[in-house]
């Protein structure tokens, strides 16, 4: 299984990012999506060059502010897990950490470059850079 994660550190409340990460609905706002559909605990996202992924919402945990999902009914992906978290550090500053678990692990590959262009276009919501790792 393939492994991968990323973080962010943005300077702004772990709350208010929270509310756009949080938001299962929202993820074509900051990863390189062209449009999501939530029904339930289910998710579609749609890509640019047509294809559709369905996922089940694993975690939605708005305490925890953390998000899991996983690709499911997909000929390609065996097993995955996504997980987002949005962690506090200080009042004006947070830590967001993108991390996926995929088998077959070369397309772990693939959603990290996703994750590194949306945690990158977290800083255009939120504009104080920070390096992504």
């Amino acid at each position: 299984m393939g492994t991968v994660r990323r973080h962010t550190f943005i300077d702004a409340s772990a709350d208010a990012v929270w509310s756009l990460v949080g938001d299962p609905a929202r993820l074509h706002e900051w990863f390189p999506i062209v449009g999501c559909e939530v029904k339930g605990d289910k998710r579609w996202i749609d890509l640019a060059g047509g294809l559709r992924f369905e996922e089940d919402i694993v975690t939605l945990d708005h305490d925890l502010r953390r998000f899991q999902y996983s690709i499911v009914n997909n000929p390609i992906i065996k097993k995955h897990l996504g997980t987002v978290d949005v962690i506090p550090d200080g009042a004006d500053r947070c830590v967001v950490v993108y991390s996926t678990d995929l088998d077959p692990e070369v397309m772990a590959l693939i959603i990290a470059g996703g994750a590194g262009a949306g945690l990158d276009r977290l800083h255009d919501i939120f504009p104080d850079r920070k390096d992504v790792h």
